[in-house]
């Protein structure tokens, strides 16, 4: 078979069209995933796609692999993965596809795979590259039918979450599928809502639909400012990642998020469990910890920790990218409108503002991630393999489980692969900025002695 095993990530199945996912690709992969889904009992499957405008296409194509290996479809339209997951929990079928290319460049697409309850990582994904390799594909004739989900979405959200006040948000979906469903579900809820880039393009006309990149942050900044909202929250292309921006125009990552979250449902359930990236602050797991929780740190990417949070009856979860995940009250997934939705609640029953709820939890001097790029992709791992061979930092607690995490006492610093891009990605954190100045100075030394040069 033409298929390159390069696609068949850890998340995810992504790659660039016509190159990657040619129509004959894409049916190759329906017919994997259709064949994976029936061997684990499920023979129904729901479909959905965000707004990139290769969407239609590619969903044409999957279908036909799905119905050749027998399965039937339940085709949920143009919607942010959320509702894939949601339907997944509460529709005809436990298994599930979102054609999306998430954060990727408008050539790339790709598909997060949902089988019989389980989201697919690593070797799962592995196995329908297999599958493909030695055509171990099953045979039947599926059937397809049209199914409108939002409606229920919303309602149910709006069932569980209760504002005590009415707030006034700007919603950026940088032109990604959120700015379809976001504003009306908020609306719903009783928040004011201010549109910026809502109209779904695939083009990505404003700027590109990642929140977790600054640069992509500067419109909802200025536009909180000027409007004098209560927040920003802004979304990625498939509407599961959130951004958050307070009234003052301040960005506040996830990880302090975080904990805002974990102590809201910590008031409710003493020791329950809380999941945490290998990217997110030494404090949360502190403050986790201090409010009655049990702190647990994650391998990063979103199936790892949809998997660790079923694994362990967790709570709750997150990472720094802006993947959260509610477990309490909610199902578990990755869904930056519920996400959204609760963030509101919380904030409805103070009458303190965005800017002073959050300058009330702890904080430290970090740095945004920073990445070293290679030409290929696979060299990333390489470069990291030498690393993790030669590990140096006398006195420090040492965290494998994703890369090298390196913590200190007052300072942390963190250097890992990524598994959708060919770069390392690093973070830091200390107690002020002469102490943050002295671990980067550890960690370039040891990049340096690897043969791996940075300037931070």
């Amino acid at each position: 078979m033409s298929i390159s095993q390069s696609i068949f990530k850890a998340y995810d199945i992504r790659g660039i069209v016509k190159q990657d996912l040619s129509p004959k690709n894409v049916n190759l992969i329906g017919l994997a995933i259709g064949s994976e889904s029936i061997a684990k009992g499920e023979r129904n499957v729901v479909v959905g796609r965000d707004g990139r405008l290769s969407g239609v296409d590619l969903m044409q194509a999957l279908k036909v692999g799905l119905q050749e290996s027998g399965c039937h479809i339940v085709d949920i339209g143009m919607v942010p993965t959320p509702l894939v997951y949601f339907a997944t929990y509460t529709k005809i079928s436990t298994s599930g596809v979102m054609i999306t290319g998430s954060h990727n460049s408008p050539e790339y697409n790709g598909f997060k795979i949902i089988i019989a309850g389980e989201t697919l990582s690593s070797e799962r994904i592995q196995a329908l590259y297999q599958r493909i390799q030695i055509s171990n594909f099953s045979s039947g004739h599926g059937t397809s039918i049209k199914m409108d989900i939002e409606q229920d979405y919303i309602e149910r959200i709006t069932r569980d979450v209760k504002l005590d006040r009415s707030l006034s948000i700007i919603v950026d979906a940088g032109n990604g599928i959120a700015g379809n469903i976001a504003p009306k579900l908020f609306e719903q809820l009783g928040a004011k809502v201010t549109k910026l880039f809502c109209l779904v393009d695939g083009n990505f006309p404003n700027h590109h639909p990642d929140p977790s990149k600054l640069h992509n942050l500067e419109d909802i900044i200025k536009k909180v400012k000027s409007t004098g909202a209560d927040m920003g929250f802004a979304f990625d292309g498939d509407g599961d990642r959130l951004g958050l921006i307070d009234n003052k125009g301040n960005v506040i990552w996830a990880d302090r998020q975080m904990m805002l979250y974990s102590r809201d449902i910590l008031k409710r359930n003493q020791g329950a469990k809380i999941v945490f990236d290998v990217k997110c602050s030494s404090l949360l797991p502190k403050d986790i910890v201090q409010h009655g929780g049990k702190a647990i740190m994650s391998r990063t990417g979103h199936s790892f920790i949809k998997a660790k949070l079923k694994e362990i009856n967790a709570a709750l979860g997150g990472e720094m990218s802006g993947h959260i995940f509610f477990k309490e009250r909610w199902y578990g997934f990755d869904d930056a409108l519920y996400t959204g939705s609760r963030l509101l609640e919380i904030l409805s029953k103070t009458k303190k503002t965005c800017t002073e709820v959050f300058a009330e939890l702890p904080d430290n001097i970090n740095t945004p991630e920073i990445n070293i790029h290679f030409d290929e992709q696979g060299q990333q791992f390489d470069a990291m393999n030498k690393l993790a061979k030669n590990i140096d930092f006398p006195n420090a607690k040492i965290t494998t489980i994703d890369g090298v995490r390196i913590d200190y006492k007052n300072s942390w610093g963190l250097v890992r692969p990524s598994n959708t891009t060919p770069c390392l990605v690093l973070r830091f954190e200390a107690d002020d900025e002469k102490i943050l100045k002295k671990i980067q100075e550890k960690f370039k030394a040891w990049l340096k002695n690897n043969d791996i040069l940075i300037d931070f």
